[in-house]
């Protein structure tokens, strides 16, 4: 499959050269002035479907649909490694965590090269701002205040450039306020590229005053699968640690359950508690995206500024009874990716390509007219902004978790999922066995062979699979 990608980024380069006047994505000889700015916004946590613009039922995001609205929705974006630390690291090197040396909660080699050092090299002014979350400081920033690990909701500590200084506000508002001061400060003989990072709505879901109780007179419907009693699937499921009913803590609902509840009466109750506040976080990363799109057109930066809104991956909304993602099922799997660029990206349109975290850097490299490292292992889909859909474009991806036992005891595993929704995957552990924890319709319920999954695993992660990590059980 990368060979096949190779030879066709090589035909795509080869076109682009000739026919550069006709093309949205700059030359690799462009002036700087023709090279666009990157605004790139990204929560913690903010699963697709609770994005109006993805069709949630749940809540409404009227400015994070302003960049659908403006430019290109993604439906099948998906995280190689579902939880937040690994997935930055994926997003910023364009590497899976095998070789980006992040597969866990563990420290960030910034030496290494990465997106911002490659644009900083090419003469962008580049920033970062909020969650970093990468137990190292940033490289390749030429301005950054991040925040200590996790970071609190209220009155936060940031760390700027080094120095920790101690914010008054609520840590949405502050992120905001950070990334509008620093387009107004930076050189204006330079593009820039920023990455504006929101703590928000990670765990414990704590709003703000204006947000808070914004859905006190809602009663949110429970997603379809909330009472999954897991019988088709192996013990992995049940026995991870991430449930309504049994896991969410007192700082997780604020209050103490009414004496009176019990069954699924209380576990409803608990639901409402956690997915309000959640919801109520994410009105206020809405409200302060749009706040940066506003400044945009305000100061006449929108025309020539891409904007993407994006989310570290997935997460679980009460669907199989869970909080938290982890698992290769679709709803922490997927990611939210919107992408708008005026006078490049046709408004208002919906992709259903295949594109991965990996392939962001390589993506924005070749909107900034730079060559692509033959060690990143993520493909440029500026093609797919254009409108075209290359014939041999992935149909398949690829998924490895490792963390375990820490924080939600969810088994360490590794699949493919297929464009036709299909996920199988295998237990490390190797009393587990063979699972399949996704459940398919009727229609895609051909399996991958094991020599086809084995093949897959091992054409990423460069190495050969044992019997024990490849096999079926």
């Amino acid at each position: 499959m990368r060979a096949c990608c190779i030879h066709w980024f090589k035909i795509a380069v080869l076109a682009f050269c000739c026919l550069a006047g006709t093309l949205a994505v700059p030359a690799a000889g462009a002036q700087k002035s023709d090279r666009p700015n990157i605004l790139y916004i990204m929560a913690d946590d903010h699963a697709a479907h609770a994005i109006s613009a993805y069709g949630s039922r749940i809540n409404q995001t009227p400015n994070i649909d302003r960049i659908a609205n403006d430019g290109m929705r993604f439906v099948n974006c998906f995280v190689v490694n579902s939880i937040c630390t690994p997935s930055r690291a994926a997003i910023l090197t364009g590497k899976y965590s095998h070789l980006n040396g992040v597969p866990v909660f563990n420290r960030f080699d910034g030496s290494q090269p990465t997106l911002a050092k490659y644009l900083q090299a090419a003469g962008y002014y580049t920033g970062m701002i909020g969650k970093w979350h990468l137990f190292s400081d940033p490289t390749g920033f030429d301005y950054w205040n991040i925040l200590p690990g996790q970071g609190v909701y209220h009155n936060p500590v940031f760390i700027e450039m080094g120095e920790r200084k101690k914010h008054q506000g609520y840590v949405t508002d502050l992120i905001a306020d950070f990334s509008i001061e620093f387009l107004k400060s930076r050189p204006k003989d330079k593009p820039f590229f920023l990455m504006c990072h929101h703590k928000a709505p990670h765990r414990p879901w704590q709003p703000d005053s204006k947000h808070a109780r914004i859905y006190d007179a809602v009663d949110i419907p429970e997603p379809p699968t909330f009472n999954d009693d897991y019988r088709t699937r192996c013990d992995a499921a049940r026995e991870a640690t991430m449930r309504i009913d049994r896991d969410l803590t007192r700082t997780d609902l604020k209050q103490d359950p009414p004496p009176d509840l019990s069954g699924a009466a209380l576990k409803h109750w608990k639901y409402e508690r956690y997915i309000k506040d959640y919801l109520a976080c994410i009105a206020a990363v809405d409200d302060n995206v749009g706040r940066l799109l506003d400044y945009l057109d305000q100061s006449g930066l929108a025309e020539n500024t891409i904007v993407i809104y994006t989310s570290d991956q997935g997460f679980f909304l009460g669907d199989h009874d869970w909080f938290d993602k982890r698992f290769m099922y679709e709803e922490s799997l997927r990611m939210p990716f919107l992408i708008r660029y005026p006078g490049h990206i046709k408004s208002d349109t919906v992709n259903d390509g295949m594109i991965l975290n990996v392939d962001f850097a390589p993506t924005l490299m070749e909107f900034a007219g730079l060559p692509i490292p033959s060690d990143i292992q993520g493909h440029s889909f500026t093609a797919l902004l254009r409108g075209e859909k290359p014939k041999d474009w992935r149909t398949a991806m690829y998924y490895r978790y490792y963390h375990y036992p820490q924080d939600h005891r969810v088994q360490p595993h590794y699949g493919i999922r297929t464009g036709a929704l299909q996920t199988d995957l295998l237990q490390q552990n190797r009393s587990m066995g063979t699972v399949r924890f996704a459940e398919r319709p009727a229609r895609t319920e051909q399996c991958l062979s094991r020599f086809c999954l084995r093949r897959h695993a091992e054409e990423i992660e460069g190495r050969s699979l044992s019997v024990e990590e490849g096999s079926e059980g």
